[in-house]
């Protein structure tokens, strides 16, 4: 039997916060242990949890910090701090539902090779009602992508983007050494991101693709579920000035180009994780350096239009960035 710690970060929480922490206390498989990481709440939040202390058969710390540490390292902190076998991140303002804990826990019992495991969950406005969305609906995790996810293809669509909702995330406390501290590649790469994408080079995390948490999105949570970047339609892309367009392809490409220094750089690293990252590096070096001669344009698109790397990086309607980088 695995012995199952809860991390929770907390800063501010005192609205929602006894919601969740009930949805904790209910679950069909109970948990070991809840390790709170307080950024320095300056509402009723450790009076909350003092209270819930005395109403729970499990122990709880609280870690109050002494400095606010931020949403991303204060999870680095608090998961670092678990005992247990298996860490259940937990955000202060979401609600789980009651089987949560035993689902997770029965797929790590069925996978043994795998050391993390995401769920989808459902969209709820600040009141708690629903709006309708799934968060794998929110991030366009489709069932078509969920295929290929699971056929090893991970890691590729990690590179383009959040898949994985760190509120719904479940690891093994093993991990910790090789994934802590977080590197400081990319600034958009926090925790939850940052673990998905090690593990996903061995094809060590898997999803559930039933909804396990009520997800709550509102206007002070700390790190909210974005999905994607709003489509760039054709009309768009012939109004844009090509300053603003190149703008965004150079962003992909020093984030291409950070991610590959990185994992270059690690000892005893597999050729095709390299080569995964230099592939996407290069194809956006091409379109970020494309010039202002369109006839010039034409031979490199072709090209990659050809060896399908507009289809592998730029998504399902790869023909769009690849006509906008032709004509605009």
């Amino acid at each position: 039997m695995s012995k199952i710690s809860v991390a929770l970060c907390t800063y501010n929480g005192e609205k929602y916060l006894q919601h969740q922490l009930e949805s904790i206390k209910n679950q069909t498989l109970g948990i070991h242990e809840l390790i709170v990481c307080d950024d320095g709440s300056k509402d009723q939040t450790i009076s909350i949890l003092e209270d819930f202390k005395t109403h729970v058969n499990f122990p709880i710390e609280i870690h109050v910090n002494s400095s606010n540490l931020g949403s991303s390292k204060n999870f680095e902190k608090c998961i670092q701090l678990c005992t247990g076998d298996i860490v259940f991140l937990c955000d202060q303002d979401d609600w789980w539902y009651e089987e949560k804990v035993e689902r997770q826990i029965e797929f790590f019992n069925a996978h043994p090779e795998i050391d993390a495991v995401f769920s989808n969950a459902v969209m709820v406005d600040q009141k708690g009602i629903p709006t309708g969305n799934t968060s794998f609906d929110q991030i366009e995790f489709y069932p078509e992508m969920q295929v290929k996810w699971n056929l090893g293809h991970a890691f590729e669509m990690l590179l383009k983007g959040y898949v994985v909702t760190g509120a719904t995330l479940a690891i093994r406390k093993k991990i910790c050494a090789e994934v802590f501290p977080v590197p400081e590649i990319i600034p958009e790469l926090i925790h939850d991101g940052w673990i998905s994408l090690y593990l996903s080079r061995q094809q060590k995390i898997g999803f559930i693709s039933d909804p396990l948490i009520q997800y709550r999105e509102h206007a002070s949570q700390q790190v909210g579920l974005q999905g994607k970047e709003p489509t760039i339609t054709l009309k768009d892309r012939f109004l844009r000035s090509r300053e603003d367009k190149l703008l965004r392809l150079q962003k992909k490409f020093d984030d291409a180009k950070a991610l590959f220094d990185y994992f270059s750089a690690l000892p005893l690293l597999d050729n095709h994780t390299i080569e995964k990252i230099k592939d996407r590096m290069l194809h956006y070096q091409m379109r970020s350096q494309l010039p202002s001669n369109r006839m010039k344009r034409f031979l490199p698109i072709v090209n990659h239009v050809i060896s399908g790397n507009y289809q592998l990086h730029d998504g399902g309607k790869w023909w769009r960035p690849a006509l906008g980088d032709l004509l605009e």
